[in-house]
């Protein structure tokens, strides 16, 4: 297990220094001076000299890499230049929204999905199967913005149960903030949960063919107690790969909604600071939802293991 650990924990070293390069690449090699995009077309050449030197631009490009990515590991990001704030300060406070929509979602999603994915399956091409499965198609192809919309339109116009929109802050009031997220992250969780319903029931199915599964059956074990004692660890290794990108994907898609719903989160901080031109802001939420992302496929790489030894064994 240590080897074993050694190895994917160096593969998320490896990976996390790979993509702090792409990310410090992509925004360099963009065409024009950023210290003249910041400052506009008709700033004067001393005071885009002066910017440009106060952000570090009229150093060597290699210095630059490693000063950010020293700052960052020491949360060192910088002043941002929009909001004349430490960028520190500014991701921290965003990710307070952010994070907990994403869980929220992803418990919903997993609820949904593991609910509906299992009983599909348990009726293979009966009613239930086939309504089910039609549901989630549905699902997929609904955007989750247009979903968000419609459930402002039902819930905060029509019933008047939910805000429209914006977030109280946890020190304000902790359950009125949880209740203006629950919205967002149902919009979010539609779509996800349709996916890895359809996921879970192909899963638990191939499983089900298999001998042992009929083996327990024969002693006289509950169809219901096989699913859960014996069917669903075993089908868990996919649904666990779609989950750990899927919980990636709300933690790093959710500008669209948070926009809808007028959130303080991190990805309309992104969508704010490319309107802004704050390419510090953009350099370093990019990379930090990119290590976010890295850091959930270690850790379902983690977990193959503890469910399915085999995973183990084969990697070594």
């Amino acid at each position: 297990m240590g080897l074993f650990l050694f190895k994917r924990f160096l593969t998320l070293l490896v990976t996390l220094v790979g993509a702090s390069v792409v990310v410090f690449l992509v925004l360099e090699i963009l065409p024009g001076d950023a210290a003249q995009i910041l400052m506009g077309p008709d700033a004067a050449p001393d005071t885009v000299q002066a910017l440009a030197t106060k952000l570090g631009l009229d150093r060597p490009p290699m210095e630059r890499y490693w000063q950010w990515v020293i700052g960052l590991l020491v949360g060192e990001m910088g002043v941002s230049y929009t909001y004349s704030t430490p960028v520190f300060e500014l991701v921290l406070e965003r990710l307070a929204v952010t994070v907990p929509l994403a869980v929220m979602a992803m418990l919903l999603t997993t609820v949904l999905a593991l609910a509906v994915g299992i009983y599909a399956a348990s009726r293979h091409n009966r009613l239930g199967d086939v309504g089910l499965m039609g549901l989630t198609q549905i699902g997929i192809a609904v955007p989750n913005f247009w979903f968000a919309i419609l459930l402002i339109l039902l819930f905060s116009v029509h019933l008047q149960w939910f805000s429209a929109g914006g977030f109280p802050g946890w020190g304000e009031d902790a359950a009125q903030s949880l209740k203006s997220l629950l919205l967002p992250a149902l919009s979010l969780a539609v779509v996800q949960a349709a996916i890895l319903a359809r996921i879970t029931r192909s899963a638990v199915l191939d499983v089900l063919r298999e001998d042992f599964v009929r083996t327990a059956r024969a002693k006289g074990l509950s169809q219901r107690a096989t699913l859960w004692r014996h069917v669903l660890r075993n089908a868990m290794i996919p649904v666990l790969t779609v989950m750990g990108l899927q919980f990636a994907n709300l933690l790093a898609g959710t500008i669209v909604v948070e926009n809808v719903f007028y959130l303080p989160g991190l990805g309309r901080l992104v969508f704010q600071s490319i309107s802004n031109r704050d390419l510090i802001v953009v350099r370093n939420c990019v990379m930090l939802l990119a290590a976010m992302v890295i850091v959930v496929n270690f850790v379902v790489d983690v977990l193959y293991a503890v469910i399915d030894p085999r995973v183990k064994a084969n990697d070594l």
